[in-house]
């Protein structure tokens, strides 16, 4: 794969920040891995933001010889193998490094708040490319007095977004072989109609207008992976066998149909509802570029048992590139010197490959509806 430049800066790899999430879970560590590894550094110039004493006890739990270097201003960040640029966010009176690894904590639930928070604000400003943010845990952020349930519902209220949801993405394979999904071998991502809410209140909160939403905004986020190609979008039914023309329930019929007729008629190349049990296969086999699934598990049971290490997370209709691992804090193995950081060289890659695409068309574009 190239190497992605940006039109405003040729031959510049992307300034990619990479928040550490829970100081309890493993993204310390994934990045204390992850540094090492040459292809985070041949995509982008990454920088840390977080707490640099928990990053420096992560590296020597590892075994890593890299050296963190605090930084005030991200312009100011060189990073190499052996260098990790910090752009320091503490907390005063709170030691992060005394946080016992793989327990709730509501200072490590604070202290990823505010590690994002920073990340945002960089963002907006243009002073960073992108954010690829480390795992989090939504009880810790709770009880650290942070309403919101995750990172995209932050990210959305503190950029202003208006129409927002999060896609999971599957990269290619090493050797672009199939199946991994993407017509063209570029990958398959799945857009979620509905995210972090309960079963019930997902099916009470589709509408024909939100289910189109989000098959625009399918459209619009496999672009910079396809090269601009017009991406072929599938969508999932909500009901077993689509329903069976009302017999199993009638969502395919009054909600989900005339999303994809009004996205048809608007020059979307997307197709459905599949009934999701054969639908996943197909798509993973190469049959189409992106999912539109109804709720949060039925799309990301489906990946994350495919390509667990490989999965990313992108958040769509910001004014900001973000994308994030796709696993959690992995509570249980937090601490172990088990963690892969495979996720993060895969959503640092994306964050970059998109940063190109919006750059060499129009630095304003904004993924949304």
């Amino acid at each position: 794969m190239d190497e992605p430049t940006t039109s405003s800066n040729p031959g510049i790899r992307p300034r990619v920040a990479l928040t550490m999430g829970d100081v309890a879970g493993v993204g310390p560590e994934v990045i204390a891995r992850g540094w090492a590894d040459p292809q985070l550094h041949a995509v982008a110039r990454p920088l840390v933001i977080g707490d640099p004493n928990v990053l420096i006890k992560a590296l020597a739990q590892i075994g890593s010889h890299a050296r963190v270097e605090c930084v005030d201003e991200p312009e100011a960040a060189n990073p190499s193998t052996d260098v990790i640029p910090c752009v320091t966010v503490s907390m005063p009176g709170v030691d992060l490094t005394a946080i016992a690894p793989g327990r709730v904590d509501g200072r490590a639930g604070r202290a990823a708040f505010l590690f994002l928070v920073k990340a945002i604000d960089l963002a907006l400003a243009g002073r960073i490319g992108a954010i690829t943010t480390l795992p989090l845990n939504k009880q810790a952020l709770s009880l650290g007095g942070v309403t919101h349930p995750g990172h995209t519902e932050i990210l959305a209220e503190r950029s202003g977004a208006r129409e927002h949801a999060m896609m999971l993405y599957l990269e290619t394979n090493a050797t672009g072989d199939h199946p991994h999904g993407g017509r063209r071998g570029t990958g398959l991502g799945v857009v979620h109609a509905t995210l972090h809410v309960s079963l019930r209140n997902a099916i009470e909160m589709l509408t024909i207008e939100s289910i189109e939403a989000k098959i625009r905004l399918a459209d619009q986020a496999m672009r910079p992976l396809t090269s601009g190609t017009p991406p072929l979008i599938a969508t999932a039914a909500l009901n077993p066998h689509a329903g069976e023309e009302g017999l199993f329930g009638d969502e395919e019929i009054h909600l989900i149909t005339p999303a994809v007729d009004r996205a048809r008629a608007a020059g979307v190349d997307v197709t459905g509802p599949y009934p999701n049990d054969t639908l996943f296969g197909r798509a993973l086999a190469g049959a189409f570029d992106a999912v539109v699934a109804m709720y949060h598990d039925q799309g990301h049971i489906a990946l994350k048992t495919f390509g667990f290490h490989r999965a990313v997370n992108v958040t769509l209709g910001l004014p900001i590139v973000r994308t994030s691992v796709a696993h959690g804090t992995a509570f249980d193995i937090a601490g172990k010197g088990l963690a892969d950081p495979a996720s993060l060289i895969a959503a640092t890659r994306t964050a970059a490959r998109i940063i190109a695409w919006r750059e060499s068309h129009d630095p304003t574009i904004v993924i949304t509806t």
